[in-house]
């Protein structure tokens, strides 16, 4: 006589290793992104860009580090002492003066912060650094 067995059941696939294994590379992929900072330089809208008579006006001031680590104001190469006395100008003139430092993509960490440091002691409290990269 011959029996017959039952074919073995089909192995159900589970989807919870997968499942697990996507939320931890999710997580783990928001955690390492970075992301865009749109605040660095606030535009101004045609309206808010004309001076009102009684209005204080916005200062805004750009340095850009150079490759030797030297700051530049509008193409000129400036010195620690004349780059104070322009902050100092700048800060009697509005207390809330922005300055946006620039660095070269060659300049120096140690550059960066030691411009960071003498803007911070000059009295300068609106402080933004702007990275631009290169379009590949």
């Amino acid at each position: 006589m011959i029996l017959k067995r039952r074919a073995p059941p089909q192995a159900l696939i589970s989807l919870v290793p997968m499942i697990d294994v996507m939320l931890i590379l999710l997580v783990f992929f928001m955690v390492t992104s970075t992301y865009l900072n749109l605040d660095m330089i606030p535009a101004l809208h045609p309206a808010e860009g004309r001076a009102q008579p009684n209005e204080p006006s916005d200062t805004r001031l750009m340095i850009r580090i150079q490759a030797d680590g030297r700051p530049s104001l509008r193409g000129d190469t400036l010195t620690p002492q004349e780059l104070n006395q322009i902050l100092a100008q700048a800060l009697a003139k509005d207390p809330q003066a922005q300055l946006v430092i620039l660095p070269s993509n060659s300049a120096s960490t140690q550059d960066l912060i030691s411009i960071m440091d003498q803007s911070a002691t000059a009295g300068v409290q609106n402080m933004r650094v702007l990275r631009l990269e290169a379009r590949q």
